[in-house]
């Protein structure tokens, strides 16, 4: 009986032992399914920026000026409740430019939605396919844990090319003021990504710490007051526009606002009659009137392209313009954002189009309206808006897939939507898996009668389409040209 103790403690040593050589070889697969599954090739990158030539007159380069609201509905400058809300600055924007109104994000959550603006390609080909939180932060954590961080990426990869990159190589200055969200450590920031110039927060405003930075360092610690988060970026923006001189410059002003929580400075708290989203989004005019005044004021409004929209549908407030869904959701309301374009002499003004367009269009618009050729070695998803914006074209993109972190849920082409079975916006059945469905956007733009019983043909086609693309995205998850 004296030897019974001994015996069950080596069967624990044993038991604990073998959990040990278990959790280690599971950290072992893991660190090389992570490694052989990035596909990271920086090398490539380095020669196509090599192959983009220095303009022998950047004076003659348009400039181009990108504002991007966080958040911003589809609905809230031409929605049912626009009257609660004064915008005269945006309305004059589209009066002298022009409107898409089937303009969607890449994506219906930010790091995505902002990875596809700068790279000119689906999400699902970076791996940054979900929202990025501050390295250690729990959220972060527990989300790599369960692998929805695929392979473990959590920074914009080097071998991205950006399109400040690209553009800084042909003569441009730039600059990102405000939200990044595409990573926070070395390699990944915004100066080590293009930017000549930062000022502003590397998360969304819901996340703690929040500090802002200029450049690489910190000018207003943790945790930063926002209320006047607007005022200092439309200052530093504006200071941006006026030191370049003849220097031909592009300019990402990426707002905070109207991202929860929400903010106003006092002299625009308690203006709107839609509360303090609305109070946020007048603020937000207001900046935008501060670029054209700048840009007037410098004598640039003919060299530049100047264009609005925001990165993902609505979140808890704000207007989609009765589209179905809103953040975080795969209907239209998560994807369809506002897209404003000005460019005097070169777009025409007051026009309205309503063919299908993405934001990833305007890495190649812009790359293309600076004489740079778009890099030859990955698939670029992106199109030049240019014959759209021109009325030129129907449209920009004639399909797209629609996707919620790295599952495809979705297509459209042409009017057509056909949804794979997924979690639906059904606030009382959130967990559960509806549908497929097939839905005519032109004729049914709220997504709320399905024809999947009565157009059996068409929704086997577009499911089909669904499975060739995946197959497709599996066989060159990073969509290099080998």
């Amino acid at each position: 009986m004296a030897d019974q103790p001994a015996k069950s403690l080596r069967l624990l040593f044993k038991g604990l032992c073998l959990i040990l050589a278990l959790a280690l070889a599971a950290v072992a697969w893991r660190v090389i399914h992570n490694l052989r599954g990035r596909d990271f090739d920086p090398a490539r990158s380095a020669l196509q920026r090599q192959r983009v030539e220095v303009s022998r007159d950047p004076s003659e380069l348009p400039n181009i000026v990108i504002v991007l609201a966080d958040d911003l509905g589809h609905g809230d400058l031409s929605g049912p409740g626009v009257g609660l809300i004064r915008t005269p600055q945006l309305d004059r924007l589209a009066d002298d430019g022009v409107s898409l109104s089937n303009f969607c994000a890449a994506a219906p959550v930010c790091t995505p939605s902002r990875t596809a603006l700068l790279t000119g390609r689906y999400p699902i080909r970076t791996h940054l396919t979900l929202p990025l939180y501050p390295t250690g932060h729990p959220a972060g954590l527990a989300l790599n844990a369960i692998g929805r961080y695929p392979y473990g990426v959590t920074g914009i990869p080097e071998d991205e090319l950006l399109l400040p990159e690209l553009l800084s190589r042909r003569g441009y200055r730039t600059a990102l003021v405000g939200k990044w969200h595409l990573g926070d450590q070395v390699h990944h920031l915004p100066n080590d990504r293009g930017f000549g110039f930062y000022y502003g927060a590397l998360y969304s405003n819901d996340v703690t710490p929040f500090a802002v930075y200029r450049n690489d360092k910190i000018e207003i610690p943790a945790p930063a007051p926002q209320e006047f988060l607007t005022r200092d970026y439309t200052r530093e923006a504006v200071r941006f526009i006026q030191e370049q001189g003849k220097s031909p410059f592009f300019l990402l002003l990426a707002h905070t606002m109207v991202h929860e929580p929400l903010h106003a400075s006092p002299e625009f708290r308690g203006r709107s009659g839609a509360g303090l989203y609305g109070d946020a989004l007048e603020e937000i005019d207001w900046s935008v009137g501060e670029i054209l005044r700048t840009l007037r004021e410098q004598g640039l409004e003919e060299k530049t392209l100047l264009v609005f929209t925001s990165d993902n549908g609505p979140w808890w407030q704000g207007s989609s313009g009765g589209l179905r869904g809103r953040k975080n959701n795969l209907m239209e309301g998560g994807f369809r954002v506002p897209f404003l374009a000005r460019w005097p002499g070169v777009l025409p003004a007051g026009a309205v189009r309503d063919g299908l367009a993405v934001n990833f269009d305007l890495f190649t618009t812009c790359l293309l309206a600076a004489g740079i050729p778009l890099p030859d070695d990955r698939i670029i998803d992106g199109r030049d808006l240019m014959p759209l914006l021109q009325g030129k074209a129907a449209s920009s993109q004639d399909t797209f897939y629609y996707y919620f972190g790295h599952e495809l849920g979705a297509v459209r082409s042409g009017d057509w939507k056909y949804h794979r079975r997924a979690m639906s916006d059904n606030g009382g059945y959130p967990i559960f898996r509806h549908g497929p469905f097939l839905f005519h956007l032109d004729r049914d733009p709220t997504e709320s009668y399905s024809l999947i019983e009565s157009e059996p043909e068409r929704a086997s086609r577009l499911s089909r389409m669904l499975d060739e693309w995946e197959a497709g995205i599996a066989a060159n998850r990073r969509g290099w040209h080998r």
